[in-house]
């Protein structure tokens, strides 16, 4: 049996058409291709032979891009920050206090008319709701402590629940935490933080130990882990003592408790805070017109009023990047015209040589985008190097989103090409002639 030999593409219908528009497609993506490094050298090369103009022509991009990155990347450390320091109430926690978020003196004002939250409010929810896993109560005030002839000023004295460290996701690091049989027997033991345990009992077990306030002395009976500090401000400076003892010593009618209620899972937080809205306003007998006498926030609240904050800042650094960007874009603008009038025989000499009118429209508007691209890099390198002293300067993790590098570099290349425009066009609508008569 023969083999019918194939004479080129000619024996199989329909191949040699689809064949030639792969070449085709080929030839012209590596013709754009080449054109386009090309241009690319060429506005490196024109980069590289006036450096200090350059650099100058750079400085508002640079300042732009800087600006802009440094703050994206502090504001989002921030939000970590504030996220696990402050706003982390728990899991699935919630907050029912006499306040809630207080932002302006008028609603300060007015909610020192608020009634204090009681004990039998608290011992109400508590037995009533059936969204909650667990509600704890606290109650406290500042005040110096000693032990022996050491003091130790500021120290927040807490009365809570036995279930308070659970709710609260407290790690214990010695000793044991607050019974229910030390809340019912009004015990006068203590749970000390890291701060106390350290001032107190430096290289000594505190478990056993006595410790004074006021007139009134208490019996460690642990010491939590350490949690640090949130913004300057030690978070283990406290002594947490049974709430019936706290009740019994330290309570005067214009305290108010703060519960901190525990939902069954994240989905029920709503639901839970509503259930709580709810029972605590029939408590109060507040009419359904009336708005609430006391305050509910979850860590969401705290977050959102955080970022309302950081918001408005950020809001200030975009009006001061747009203006560094416009600068910025015109003194590019400017320097690219200048480049067309010293270029002028190099333009004619190009268009007489081939070049079409969208070549060097190409090659002046990567010009432009590359330079406004370097002054995106630089100032990249620098926004870098300020997060770098600002994380090894503060507490605070400061840390770099990638959205923020993209959105650098993409404004920086952005305002090159739309600044680039002009000059571009101005150089291509040169006539070739005339142009090669020009003795720049």
């Amino acid at each position: 049996m023969g083999v019918t030999p194939i004479d080129g593409l000619g024996a199989m219908p329909g191949v040699a058409p689809r064949a030639l528009g792969i070449v085709g497609k080929l030839a012209r993506f590596r013709s754009a291709a080449v054109t386009m490094g090309e241009t690319l050298l060429l506005a490196l090369d024109s980069l590289r032979a006036h450096k200090l103009r350059s650099f100058l022509t750079l400085l508002g991009v640079i300042l732009a891009v800087t600006t802009l990155v440094s703050v994206m990347s502090v504001v989002a450390g921030l939000n970590f920050y504030v996220a696990d320091r402050i706003a982390n109430l728990g899991a699935n926690v919630f907050v029912v206090d006499r306040f809630g978020i207080i932002t302006s003196q008028d609603q300060w004002v007015k909610a020192q008319k608020r009634p204090l939250l009681t004990m039998d409010e608290f011992n109400r929810l508590r037995d009533r709701m059936r969204t909650a896993n667990a509600i704890a109560a606290i109650e406290g005030k500042a005040m110096d402590v000693r032990s022996g002839n050491v003091l130790l000023e500021n120290t927040e004295i807490e009365g809570v629940t036995a279930n308070y460290p659970e709710v609260r996701n407290m790690n214990l690091a010695s000793g044991r935490l607050i019974t229910e049989a030390d809340e019912m027997h009004r015990s006068p033991v203590c749970y000390i933080g890291a701060d106390v345990a350290n001032k107190f009992f430096f290289n000594v077990d505190p478990i056993g130990k006595m410790i004074r306030v006021g007139a009134h002395s208490y019996q460690v009976i642990g010491v939590a882990a350490a949690i640090g500090s949130a913004f300057g401000q030690s978070q283990d400076n406290y002594m947490l003592i049974p709430l019936g003892t706290y009740y019994k010593e330290w309570h005067t009618q214009r305290d108010s408790l703060t519960l901190f209620v525990q939902a069954q899972s994240a989905e029920m937080m709503a639901t839970s805070e509503d259930e709580a809205r709810m029972l605590l306003r029939a408590l109060r007998h507040l009419p359904w017109e009336a708005a609430d006498n006391f305050g509910i926030l979850g860590s969401d609240s705290i977050m959102s009023l955080w970022k309302e904050i950081t918001g408005n800042l950020e809001a200030v650094v975009v009006g001061l990047t747009s203006v560094f960007l416009v600068v910025g874009g015109i003194v590019i603008m400017n320097i690219m015209l200048a480049s067309v009038t010293e270029r002028t025989r190099e333009i004619g000499l190009r268009r007489s040589l081939g070049a079409r009118k969208s070549h060097i429209v190409l090659q002046f508007m990567t010009e432009s985008a590359v330079l406004a691209a370097v002054g995106g890099i630089i100032g990249l390198g620098l926004a870098y190097a300020a997060v770098a002293v600002v994380r090894a300067l503060t507490p605070i993790p400061v840390r770099t989103p990638l959205s923020a590098v993209l959105i650098a570099l993409a404004l920086s290349t952005g305002v090159g090409l739309f600044f680039g425009i002009y000059p571009a066009t101005r150089a291509a609508k040169l006539d070739p002639i005339e142009a090669l008569r020009s003795e720049g």
